[in-house]
């Protein structure tokens, strides 16, 4: 059996990210086989018809959550490897993930760095829990050994060839509101200046203002952050005229404009390994103008900065601007600049 005959079913209820996991499997697996399911009762039974080699799978899905679903595929298809890929992140809940007879855990956030490194661990017969775990002894639910398809080992082995880790972190977050998109903002910001690293912030002038409230209030020093060169507060609008050119981003303004303002936050950052974050809403605010090709276009450039780089990355839309393109070419190019796709 060829590599490519591997079967892989994605369970998931928020289609944008479903699409970045079977697009990510695609372009470093070369997998066609890749069937999709919304709930857990969907699972189960593309299950039972694919008999799949590798599951990975939601756990807040509709219908039938999935670590009741996961024992039951597991009961259809007991060879069947599960991966939790799921934004929950209690000790408890992962230990019940791991009881339902998962192989491995990897929360949303960190899809984008832990992804192909939690598959290419679970394909090889190992337990795969994400680094914000570390310290946990998560045991394993007991199950009995059941002997491969033929072929299935040749599967196996040919494709942990292919495997490729992603090599940069660049994160989208679909908001319900304001107020969350200003949660996510604040939650992805709050954890670089606590490590002593820096931030570089490209935001409209009330979301700059809202997070600097927010963060305070969380005990965070903005003043010395701001002082010692680690908080970088950039206007959206502004820096988009600085980049633009026939109303589309320039890439070599765009790599000017980002290097000098990465060189100088790097210089800044003191932590334990000082490294340079960058939370925006400069493509945000193209889309809401209506200008969504140069919106993608944008976060292709930002995707090519975060891999040259190795930085993190994270934008934030909220949901309301894209009911209509949902499913869309140019959402799904928005999605596919990103390495992992959040939805609150």
């Amino acid at each position: 059996m060829a590599p490519s005959s591997i079967r892989i079913l994605v369970v998931d209820d928020f289609e944008p990210f479903r699409r970045f996991i079977c697009s990510t499997l695609q372009n470093n697996l070369e997998l066609p086989t890749i069937r999709e399911a919304s709930d857990g009762l969907e699972a189960i039974e593309l299950a039972h018809a694919l008999q799949p080699h590798l599951v990975l799978l939601d756990i807040g899905i509709p219908k039938l959550n999935g670590i009741e679903s996961a024992r039951r595929i597991r009961e259809l298809v007991p060879q069947s490897i599960i991966l939790f890929v799921s934004q929950e992140s209690s000790v408890e809940v992962v230990q019940g993930a791991f009881n339902g007879g998962a192989s491995g855990y990897v929360v949303k956030m960190e899809a984008g760095r832990e992804l192909m490194t939690a598959v290419r661990a679970v394909l090889r017969g190992e337990k795969f829990v994400g680094r914000r775990f570390a310290g946990h002894n998560f045991t394993e639910a007991s199950v009995a050994p059941t002997r491969a398809r033929t072929g299935d080992n040749q599967v196996f082995a040919g494709l942990q060839r292919q495997v490729a880790e992603i090599g940069r972190r660049h994160e989208v977050g679909f908001y319900s509101d304001d107020a969350s998109l200003l949660d996510g903002f604040t939650q992805f910001i709050e954890t670089a200046l606590r490590a002593r690293n820096a931030v570089i912030v490209i935001a409209t002038e009330l979301h700059r203002a809202s997070l600097i409230s927010r963060l305070q209030a969380r005990g965070i020093d903005i003043g010395t952050a701001i002082e010692e060169g680690r908080y970088i507060a950039l206007d959206a609008a502004r820096t988009l005229s600085t980049i633009m050119v026939d109303n589309m981003p320039d890439p070599a303004r765009l790599l000017k404009v980002a290097g000098d303002l990465i060189r100088s936050a790097d210089q800044a950052a003191k932590g334990e390994h000082p490294h340079v974050v960058v939370c925006g809403e400069g493509a945000p605010l193209l889309w809401t103008q209506g200008n969504v090709e140069a919106a993608v276009r944008l976060e292709q450039l930002w995707d090519e900065i975060a891999r040259s780089h190795d930085l993190p990355v994270f934008c934030g839309y909220q949901r309301a601007g894209f009911q209509s393109e949902m499913g869309s070419d140019v959402f799904d190019q928005l999605c596919a600049a990103h390495s992992a796709v959040h939805s609150r």
